[in-house]
């Protein structure tokens, strides 16, 4: 981990063949005030004291990472997805490194909804910290199973994984057809009190014909994007790295995919969006609002760094005191295209 940098007063050159005379004094540039910017966002309705939130399947439920900082310092949790019954989840190997990212064919390995009631909610709702449930399933039934059980819980927000197979289409996913997303977003909205966010599948056509069928069915917010499929194998065995041959890729190489299609959703909905996908540092979160997000997600980037949650918060209000902004939330929406 890099040693914070302390910067000197002022710096004084002289005749170093610079072209600066003697004794002159550059001053070293003054960290902007962060106190006057407000962090606040608002999502779909829920009040988020900063735009930052951790993504759901890189966070757990929020255990280990307590170990590391106060969950409290977060605008949400997007807890691991759950299943209406528990998940043992994909053989392994189901976890491959890549240049700039990482593939994973976890298959919802979770206790179930049940569970995480009884057992990992109760922790969670130690921490003053909003709370989203991100759940997966086979049947729009069982998707309108669990939002009832959650909004009963009081969870904050409901995030729904549209990226699973739809058993009664033949094992297409739902989110990749306009008429399936907006059955799946139907049924969620009938059976829950708390606002439900979908969350969008980059690997489609044209998103925008997701996000307008899903908008449609009445979702509140949007979440994109998930990860994309990849895959990779080893020359000498030639077999797939991943038992499941192939899995989802995130990390810092879907970034400019995400900024691309947060941008082009937010041209054409009018939902609040959750941007994500390989945030890293401020300027990657700053983008995705820019483009159009409301609020941003820190995913795989936990995995090298746990703090970086944080510290993305803090470049984020740095950034928007540089440009002389009173709030955060001004960033949304701010791209000015040629």
């Amino acid at each position: 981990m890099r040693e914070k940098q302390h910067l000197l007063p002022e710096v004084t050159v002289g005749h170093a063949g610079n072209g600066c005379g003697p004794e002159q004094t550059f001053p070293a540039p003054k960290q902007p005030d962060i106190s006057h910017i407000d962090m606040s966002v608002d999502l779909a309705g829920v009040s988020l004291k900063n735009p930052v939130v951790v993504a759901s399947g890189t966070f757990g439920f929020g255990r280990e990472y307590s170990q590391f900082f106060d969950l409290s310092a977060l605008g949400a949790i997007c807890c691991k997805g759950l299943t209406l019954h528990s998940r043992e989840g994909n053989p392994s190997p189901r976890i491959a490194e890549t240049p700039m990212g990482i593939l994973n064919s976890v298959g919802l390995q979770n206790p179930g909804v049940d569970a995480f009631i009884a057992d990992e909610l109760p922790f969670l709702r130690q921490h003053d910290v909003k709370i989203i449930a991100n759940i997966s399933g086979n049947t729009p039934e069982e998707y309108g199973i669990m939002c009832e059980k959650l909004s009963a819980s009081g969870v904050d927000m409901i995030e729904v994984n549209i990226s699973c197979p739809n058993v009664k289409a033949g094992g297409l996913a739902y989110g990749t057809r306009p008429d399936l997303a907006a059955e799946v977003t139907r049924e969620a909205k009938k059976h829950a009190s708390v606002p439900v966010m979908v969350k969008l599948s980059p690997n489609v056509t044209d998103i925008t014909e997701i996000a307008r069928a899903v908008a449609d069915g009445g979702a509140d917010a949007l979440s994109l994007i998930n990860t994309l499929r990849g895959m990779r194998i080893d020359v000498n065995t030639r077999r797939p790295i991943l038992k499941m041959n192939t899995g989802g890729l995130s990390g810092p190489a879907v970034l400019p995919v995400a900024v691309r299609m947060v941008w082009e959703v937010a041209s054409a909905v009018k939902l609040p969006i959750l941007g994500m996908g390989g945030v890293s540092a401020g300027e990657d979160a700053a983008q995705l609002m820019l483009a159009g997000a409301s609020a941003v997600a820190v995913g795989t980037a936990l995995f090298a760094d746990p703090y970086v949650p944080l510290k993305v918060r803090d470049r984020l209000a740095q950034l928007a005191a540089e440009q002389g902004l009173c709030a955060v939330s001004q960033l949304t929406g701010g791209v000015r295209p040629w």
